[in-house]
């Protein structure tokens, strides 16, 4: 998708200077920074939004933010939002933006300090870009790091539902041809799942809940290597207990794509975790208590080895993130 390399990443990263002040500070993988304000621990994410259904652009813009911050444990209490459009660009369409944005942000009860809107000529369409923080409780950080050996892989939600219900919108026709007239409807009024605002910050108050981390771009592959990468052990995935919707291997087969790349689906507002066993039963009541199912996946391992098994094989897990989501967008 639109990320750079870890390398070209590393080379930036390279470039900021340490700050003792600074506790969790750019890392690849951790999408939430950390730093000591007096005796406060404030986490402070940022996300950049663009391309989505424009019914639903303020929504995402403050719910893509707000998840990576609460996935760190903290509880989103605050934001900046930036607005950038081509010019011209209607003011009514800032203001239908910037209405959905106030209503995301009210819902989960984030006050909106500081903002900037401008047009530029170099831009095509709409941009925004949401910065939210707040306080962590001390003893209470979440990082990708905090992985141990024995967990098990907690996955919150399907494989691929957010490219599901973002195609079930932008390609209704090819969607109902692929899916059936009653599952793209229904699919499209999944774009709430995108978000994993309230079911971290809950899972985040666990004892035993020792890493989360949004599958997002790259999906699985990704987020899994990068919490293997952070923690430095490995783990064993079991094909089998991946849920994964038929509306996924339907666009698999129509967009001719390998299963690798299906791992790597973008899944925005799936979580995967590593959740020590004494505390299976109180997540899985927890995100029961948010409509949601806890499938363990697969367990974190000592040996630093990353496999996958699939019907009594086993093989190396991907290493790189090929996702399919922009090829599957831009066609129909």
């Amino acid at each position: 998708m639109g990320k750079l390399s870890g390398d070209e990443l590393k080379k930036m990263i390279d470039c900021i200077k340490p700050d003792p002040r600074v506790m969790v500070p750019p890392k690849i993988g951790f999408d939430t920074g950390i730093h000591r304000l007096g005796d406060l621990i404030i986490a402070i994410a940022t996300d950049p939004c663009t391309g989505v259904p424009e019914d639903w652009f303020g929504w995402l813009l403050i719910n893509y933010a707000a998840s990576d911050l609460a996935i760190s444990g903290a509880k989103p209490d605050f934001c900046t939002i930036t607005l950038l459009g081509p010019r011209p660009t209607q003011a009514s369409r800032f203001q239908t933006v910037m209405e959905q944005t106030c209503k995301a942000a009210h819902e989960l009860g984030i006050a909106i300090v500081r903002g900037h809107t401008g047009m530029y000529d170099s831009l095509n369409d709409l941009v925004g870009v949401c910065t939210v923080y707040g306080a962590v409780p001390k003893g209470k950080i979440i990082t990708s790091a905090g992985a141990k050996a024995g967990d098990l892989i907690l996955c919150t939600k399907p494989l691929g539902i957010e490219t599901i219900t973002n195609y079930a919108i932008s390609h209704k026709p090819t969607a109902q041809q692929l899916f059936g007239a009653e599952k793209q409807s229904e699919f499209a009024t999944l774009v709430p799942l995108q978000s994993c605002v309230r079911e971290a910050m809950a899972l985040a108050q666990i004892n035993g809940v020792h890493a989360l981390h949004d599958a997002t771009e790259g999906g699985f592959v990704a987020a899994l290597n990068e919490i293997a990468e952070a923690s430095r052990i490995g783990f064993m995935v079991d094909w089998n207990k991946i849920p994964i919707p038929q509306e996924v291997g339907i666009l698999q087969r129509h967009f001719v794509f390998d299963d690798e790349q299906l791992l790597a689906l973008s899944s925005t507002g799936t979580i995967l975790g590593a959740v020590d066993q004494e505390a299976v039963g109180e997540v899985a009541l927890t995100l029961r208590s948010h409509g949601l199912t806890a499938h363990f996946i697969g367990q974190f391992t000592e040996n630093k080895e990353r496999k996958i098994a699939r019907n009594c094989a086993k093989g190396a897990f991907p290493t790189t993130a090929v996702d399919p989501y922009n090829e599957i967008m831009a066609t129909s």
